[in-house]
């Protein structure tokens, strides 16, 4: 029997799939719901057309999360996530008209896997520890996001009527609005009225002092404003415990995972960043095909465009974006070790700038991780930075 390639079309509420043969034809087009009862009729379907546990039928879809793609993974095929731009390309190859339907769609994402499945990659087979700290460590992620925006909002209201507040918590040097202590005094006078009413001397004369700057607001006015602010307290409130409460559980899931010795060793590395890391990079050893790879899907190694006479060296833009932002930070804390210091001060020396030799030494230190996680040996500064002058000599 030939080959047999699937492509789901998916959508919020239903998902359009097809079937097709290795000549190109349609074997099968249905939709399903985004439920129990749609999946069983998308199994039916491929089970009436050859689908077993020894031969399973691949899919082509173009998310790689959701419902179903996890229900579609539990029965251990092969699940490719195409690029919505990608699978956009392959659809003028098929027609000029720009004409576009769900089924057409889906067919275009099965033919994609008939004719270059070799071009794509299918979804990692994270173990379900990994998985488990991927769901935590991004959430804990957003969590933070969101509560910076609270932050910028709360902010921005205290700008308006109570400079008094940004004065004593927002800064340089001072704890923050997001701390237990503003959130704590903000809740308690949320209008200056109200902080000249409190007890502490040293926080009263501190509040007063920064009052001064305010401009002249009715006391009617200040009190609405109060209440909006209470209410955005209330709101970072629950966005500080979320980011609390989701912290502590990817550190308990991420400690419990194998992998979390090797990476925690690497300097530069908390337990939090740690699980982020693991959180983009999965823990299946077969997911990239060297160290170069996982480079490229980081954005840590540099893209080469070359035409005629034109040959640049640029960053590399398309990435996983959460790995990207989890390896900045991850060198530049590793600057406080001699190792990724002194590879940092030579390419800075040799021209680059911050963020370039930054990016370099991720390059370096995700080359390194990449190797530790293969082997399944610890980090050694003696061989993962070796200076110049040592290989020579």
């Amino acid at each position: 029997m030939s080959a047999i390639f699937c492509g789901v079309d998916w959508a919020e509420g239903h998902h359009g799939m097809a079937l097709v043969d290795g000549d190109g034809g349609q074997l099968a087009k249905l939709r399903i719901s985004d439920d129990s009862a749609g999946f069983h009729a998308l199994m039916e379907l491929l089970a009436k057309h050859g689908d077993s546990a020894e031969a399973p039928i691949p899919v082509a879809i173009e998310t790689p999360r959701g419902l179903l793609v996890a229900c579609l993974r539990a029965t251990g095929r092969e699940i490719y996530a195409i690029n919505p731009l990608a699978a956009a390309r392959y659809r003028d190859r098929g027609s000029v008209s720009r004409a576009k339907s769900d089924a057409a769609d889906a067919r275009v994402l099965a033919n994609i896997l008939r004719t270059d499945r070799h071009a794509h990659r299918p979804l990692p087979a994270d173990s379900e520890a990994g998985q488990s700290v991927a769901v935590l460590a991004r959430a804990h992620q957003d969590a933070i996001w969101d509560r910076q925006q609270m932050i910028n909002r709360l902010r921005s209201h205290l700008r308006e009527y109570y400079p008094a507040a940004l004065a004593a918590f927002h800064g340089p040097g001072k704890p923050g609005l997001d701390s237990p202590r503003a959130r704590v005094i903000l809740a308690a006078a949320p209008t200056p009225i109200d902080a000249a009413g409190l007890t502490r001397s040293q926080l009263r004369t501190l509040l007063k002092r920064a009052a001064r700057l305010r401009c002249c607001i009715e006391a009617e006015v200040e009190q609405a404003m109060g209440h909006q602010a209470l209410a955005l307290i209330q709101q970072l409130d629950a966005a500080c415990n979320s980011v609390d409460q989701l912290a502590a559980a990817t550190e308990v899931t991420f400690l419990a995972h194998p992998d979390a010795e090797i990476i925690t060793r690497f300097p530069g590395l908390s337990v939090l960043s740690g699980a982020r890391i693991l959180a983009e990079i999965g823990d299946d050893r077969e997911r990239f095909a060297d160290a170069r790879a996982m480079k490229a899907y980081a954005g840590a190694a540099p893209v080469t465009r070359a035409s005629g006479r034109s040959h640049v060296v640029v960053a590399r833009t398309v990435k996983n974006q959460r790995l990207a932002s989890a390896g900045h930070m991850w060198a530049f804390a590793a600057l406080r070790s001699a190792g990724p210091r002194a590879h940092y001060d030579r390419r800075r020396d040799g021209g680059e700038r911050h963020t370039a030799a930054l990016r370099n030494l991720f390059n370096k230190l995700l080359g390194c991780l990449y190797r530790c996680l293969r082997a399944g040996t610890l980090y050694d500064p003696e061989y993962a930075f070796v200076s110049p002058v040592t290989m020579v000599a």
